[in-house]
């Protein structure tokens, strides 16, 4: 088995939140509890929405606590090479095709087809585009989209959340590799990245569960290993919701770094009173053991 790598990804768009932390320190315990190698990356590739120094806050935030990157920090913004290598494999394997939709097109498809999208549930792609069923049909190419294979169902196991499953062709649909606007997927570039950076386990919020199984189809798409996968518990605000920048999380008070930490520890399981990260490390082994994450 390779040597453990993990990753804390955060995406600077604002400040860390108390649900960031339990991020990024259950990344870190995860590692150190492995003697492995714990790195810090900047997931900055959607630009517009990442204001200027947010990255640097987001560092100093995370070294305040005691949580520093083992190997230089990487921007996905300084990436677009990568990821445009790896579009041009999968089009040349036949994994991805352009889509000349937009979000009013998709919506008209579904319509006739008679289906419902629910609020705040991702519009499945209808295929319009697909090779085989029309193409762009004279239309310009807007973005770059997967072709799932068949079936589209995928199992994985979670440390923490257990055996899971996904129909992506039901619940998502061919999804997007490359944007209209130009900018890269979230998709394509986490994939890429944790191969990069020889990542071996992913240690994340459970809100990115369901990203799962659209990340494992393009690890296979383009022959990349899968990492084994740990979906921490989240964090939620007063009204019952995730913790979340979207919903006015508030930035980390770091005037007492210790009382943030134990905060982050005691939503992780962890005694409140651990202290520090070092501290909390013997607390951690055995909580969610390491497993085969492909059933």
């Amino acid at each position: 088995m390779a040597a453990y790598r993990g990753r804390f990804a955060p995406s600077p768009t604002g400040p860390l939140h108390a649900g960031s932390l339990v991020a990024a320190l259950a990344s870190w315990l995860d590692a150190r509890a492995q003697g492995g190698v714990w790195l810090v990356r900047i997931e900055d590739v959607d630009t517009p929405r990442c204001p200027p120094g947010m990255d640097e806050t987001i560092l100093q935030q995370l070294a305040a606590c005691g949580l520093v990157s083992d190997e230089p920090v990487v921007w996905q913004s300084q990436r677009d090479d990568l990821y445009q290598r790896a579009l041009d494999q999968l089009i040349e394997r036949g994994h991805a095709y352009p889509c000349g939709c937009s979000r009013k097109d998709i919506e008209a498809a579904l319509q006739a087809q008679g289906t419902q999208r629910e609020r705040h549930h991702i519009a499945v792609y209808p295929g319009t585009c697909r090779p085989g069923r029309g193409g762009l049909q004279g239309k310009p190419a807007r973005a770059w989209r997967l072709q799932l294979p068949e079936p589209g169902e995928v199992a994985w196991i979670d440390r923490r959340l257990g055996p899971q499953t996904q129909n992506v062709a039901t619940e998502v649909g061919d999804f997007i590799l490359k944007r209209a606007d130009g900018l890269w997927a979230y998709q394509l570039a986490v994939v890429v990245d944790d191969a990069a950076q020889g990542i071996t386990h992913v240690v994340r919020g459970e809100d990115l569960a369901d990203n799962t199984a659209r990340q494992i189809l393009l690890q296979r798409a383009l022959g990349l290993p899968t990492p084994a996968w740990l979906h921490t518990p989240l964090v939620l605000g007063a009204n019952g919701e995730k913790l979340s920048k979207q919903n006015g999380a508030q930035p980390l008070d770091l005037s007492d770094p210790l009382h943030a930490l134990n905060a982050a520890a005691q939503s992780l399981s962890l005694p409140s009173q651990a202290g520090s990260p070092a501290a909390a490390l013997s607390h951690w082994t055995g909580l969610w053991p390491h497993t085969t994450q492909i059933p």
